[in-house]
Formats: structure tokens, C-alpha cells, sequence
């Protein structure tokens, strides 16, 4: 029979194999949900692993899907670092969404590109305001930030709606609930004709390199670290564990803004009840995939943007429920949470436990 043993120390190796045990381990649930539905899995498959990379447009439309999921996992993983579990980003993200909305509805027609430069400095001012009100309840009474964070998302879901169906709302809009269009100043400038993709890539991956930077170079992020997995340490060197929580929730949320403001100044174009779509929730799975790396951080969300891609092309063509999507994304946060047992565990084939039993019983005799 087989064991878990204990390592000595955690093992490098499986840290990085990890994630990429859990990708076949999905890939294969994949195929026997695929069969028990009735579906080709090869065809189910190349719906997740191949049309997302078919050609240009298909490529663009990844990049689109995977700006926001990384934008936020980065300020996750800052937050995570630190100890704080910011679990809030998608309410984040619409705070951020509805700050960017609100600068690029006073644009007229004697406005600039320059506008989108307002647009997304509300949005992250929208997101980190939102997420310093976790901040401030855990700082002054105590209060658990999972809770806190999580229940603002649903205040901010309910804001949402009040606004375009109410005072936003666009009265030349045929009472559907949403706002103007936003003018064309106020949209992100598109990198390749023929395709969606615009400059919040770019944006993306300089936040990478700052986060890295932040991370792994910078004292400040040595003292995020610090002050968050441990307080008393971190009084005794001169940091605090007060502005590691600040810095924290300040950096993620304002990250997370930022994915909205991108959204709204990007392919949406105007604030509707349907801007939250799960990048917030999706993008804690990016982090943990990611190993809470920013370059890792890259690479799953790119994967998790394949499999938002797959399961709207899977719903469409294949006549497959819309829950697909979320399936394929529980299914990789799963098998990866299975997959790090081997980080601390190695697996020993051991002798049966009835043998044993029967040699023992002859021994007494």
C-alpha cells in the first residue's frame, strides 16, 4: 500500500511540477466530464487548449481576458504575502469600474485622449478606496478582512445597479439599465487593427516588473513581508504591521480598480449590470497557480483566460452549460490544492497492513 511520509524540507521540485500536475490532472477530469456528457473530448479540448490560439484575433481576445485576471492576481499575491487575505477584488474591480465610469461620462466633444489618463487614476483611486474600508474595520475594530472584503463585494455589486438603473441610467437607452456610451476619447487606443487588444497589456506588464521589483529587491516590499507574516519581528526591525496591512489592501485594490477601469475604458465602453464577471474570484486561483510569483502570475493567467475563451466557445459549439467555465476553473484550484501535498509529503509503498497483522499474530503463538 502506499504512504504519505514526511520530507525534511519542502521540496523545490514539486513546488514548480505543481501546477503542472494539476493542469493534467484537470485536463484529464476534463475528458471524463466530456464523456459523460456525451461530448467528443478531443473536440472538447481543442475548445480549451487550441481555438484560444488559433490565430491573431483569437490571440488578442486572450491578451484582453488576461489583463485584468493578472493585474489582480499581482495585488493578491501582495496582499497574500503579507498575510492579508484580500478575498474582495471583485468588488474592488467594480469600484474601480464604476470611478473610471463616472470621469469618462463628463467627457464632451472638446475632450482628449489625455482623458483616459484621469479615467484610469480614478480607477485605481476607486479600487484602493474601496479596499481601505476592510482595512480600516480590521485596523481599528479587529474585524476579519475575508469577511469584510467579501461582503463589500456584493454592496458594490448592489451600488452598481442602483446607478444604471437609476441615476445613470441612459434616458435615450430604451429603459435598458445602462449608461451612455462613452465618447471615443475616452477608449483605450487599440495595438493591432483587426483585434480588441489594446494598450492595458502594456500596463499589465510593466506592473509585473514593478511588483517584481517590489517583491523581491525593494526594502519596502522585504518590510510588506515582514510585517505581515510576522508583526513581532517586524516591531523589533522598525516595521510596521500596521502599514503592511495599509500597503497591502492599498496596493491590491487599487490594482484591481485598475483591471475595471480597463474594462470599462476598454472593450465595455459603458458601465452595465453585467461589468462584474468573476475576474476577481478567478484571479485568487491565478495567484495560487502562479505560485504568487508575477511571472507566474503571467503564465496562469494566460491559462485562466483559455478557459474563460473555452467555455463560452464550448457553450456555443459544443451545446455545453455555461458552468463550464467554472468547472474547469474549480477543477485546477482542486487538484493544485491536491498537487502540494507533495511539496511537504513524498508517497512510500509500504507492506500490507494484513500481512503485517498475520506475521504478528504467528509471533505471539
Amino acid at each position: 500500500m502506499l504512504r504519505l511520509e514526511p520530507r525534511s524540507q519542502p521540496s523545490t521540485a514539486m513546488s514548480l511540477a505543481s501546477p503542472l500536475i494539476a493542469l493534467a490532472l484537470t485536463t484529464l477530469i476534463g475528458v471524463a466530464i466530456f464523456l459523460s456528457l456525451g461530448k467528443d473530448p478531443v473536440q472538447g479540448l481543442r475548445m480549451f487548449f487550441w481555438e484560444p490560439l488559433r490565430n491573431s484575433y483569437a490571440l488578442g481576445e486572450l491578451g484582453l481576458k488576461a489583463t485584468p485576471l493578472v493585474l489582480i492576481a499581482l495585488g493578491l499575491a501582495v496582499a497574500f504575502r503579507a498575510n492579508v487575505w484580500n478575498i474582495g477584488a471583485e468588488g474592488q474591480f467594480i469600484a474601480g469600474a464604476l470611478a473610471a465610469g463616472w470621469v469618462a461620462m463628463q467627457a464632451d466633444a472638446s475632450s482628449t485622449k489625455l482623458i483616459v489618463v484621469p479615467i484610469l487614476l480614478a480607477g485605481m483611486l476607486g479600487g484602493a478606496a474601496w479596499a481601505a474600508i476592510a482595512a480600516a474595520l480590521r485596523d481599528r475594530f479587529h474585524a476579519n478582512e475575508i469577511l469584510v472584503s467579501l461582503m463589500l463585494v456584493y454592496i458594490a455589486e448592489l451600488l452598481l445597479q442602483y446607478l444604471v438603473y437609476g441615476p445613470w441610467k441612459d434616458p435615450a437607452g430604451y429603459n435598458f439599465p445602462q449608461t451612455i456610451t462613452f465618447l471615443p476619447a475616452t477608449q483605450l487606443p487599440k495595438l493591432f487593427t483587426g483585434t480588441r487588444l489594446h494598450i492595458g497589456v502594456w500596463i499589465a506588464l510593466v506592473a509585473v516588473a514593478g511588483v517584481w521589483w517590489l517583491l523581491m529587491r525593494s526594502m519596502a516590499g522585504f518590510a510588506l513581508q515582514t510585517g505581515g507574516i510576522a508583526p513581532m519581528a517586524a516591531r523589533y526591525a522598525g516595521f510596521s504591521s500596521r502599514g503592511a496591512l495599509w500597503g497591502a489592501m492599498a496596493l491590491s485594490g487599487g490594482l484591481a480598480g485598475l483591471a475595471g477601469a480597463l474594462e470599462t475604458a476598454g472593450p465595455l465602453g459603458q458601465l452595465t449590470p453585467h461589468v462584474p464577471v468573476g475576474y476577481g474570484f478567478a484571479a485568487i486561483i491565478v495567484a495560487f497557480v502562479g505560485r504568487l510569483h508575477p511571472v507566474g502570475i503571467v503564465l496562469s493567467g494566460v491559462l485562466m483566460s483559455m478557459f474563460y475563451i473555452g467555455g463560452e466557445l464550448a457553450q456555443s459549439r459544443l451545446g455545453l452549460p455555461k458552468a463550464i467555465t467554472g468547472v474547469f476553473q474549480g477543477l485546477l484550484l482542486f487538484t493544485l490544492l491536491a498537487s502540494d501535498t507533495l511539496i511537504h509529503y513524498r508517497v512510500r509503498r509500504v507492506a500490507g497492513v494484513m500481512k503485517g497483522v498475520s506475521a504478528d499474530t504467528k509471533e505471539a503463538r
